[in-house]
């Protein structure tokens, strides 16, 4: 068996559905379907007993619904400090914990008003967080034409 502790998991184990393969670098793994494994991941995850540990919150959040610590934020109608934190120390509130569940399972399930919502809120946080490439030319500086990158979220 293999841990996956892709985000920082730490209590997640596979039993197959991946290869061992040498690479350049060393051994590594090959896995067939990683979007069905993130899936039944974080399915499992949102059904789990118990409460939700920091970085299976994260996963959830993250891996999940594609969705920022400001995007989940808003969603719940807190600062996405709160988020960070609850992801950092493992202390997550009650009704977080339920609600990153129930949101995660209507979303997964394809309810159409979720995923509208999941959608705007990611939508909004790629605007926001547009880098602009500038470039200098005899004219001056000026936007690169058509450059627009996402810029990295800390």
């Amino acid at each position: 068996m293999v841990r996956w502790d892709d985000m920082g998991l730490k209590n997640v184990w596979l039993a197959n559905g991946y290869e061992r393969v040498q690479t350049s670098y060393g051994a590594g793994l090959r896995f067939e379907d990683v979007e069905g494994l993130t899936r039944a991941v974080c399915l499992a995850l949102a059904r789990k007993p118990g409460k939700l540990a920091g970085a299976e919150f994260r996963y959830l959040r993250s891996a999940g619904m594609s969705l920022s610590q400001s995007g989940l934020g808003k969603l719940m109608g807190i600062d996405a400090q709160s988020i960070a934190r609850w992801e950092k120390t493992g202390k997550v509130p009650k009704w977080a914990n339920r609600m990153i569940r129930l949101v995660f399972e209507a979303h997964a399930d394809g309810n159409a008003a979720i995923r509208r919502v999941v959608s705007r809120i990611n939508d909004v946080d790629r605007l926001i967080n547009q880098r602009i490439v500038l470039e200098q030319s005899p004219k001056g500086w000026r936007a690169r034409a058509g450059e627009v990158a996402e810029a990295a979220i800390v």
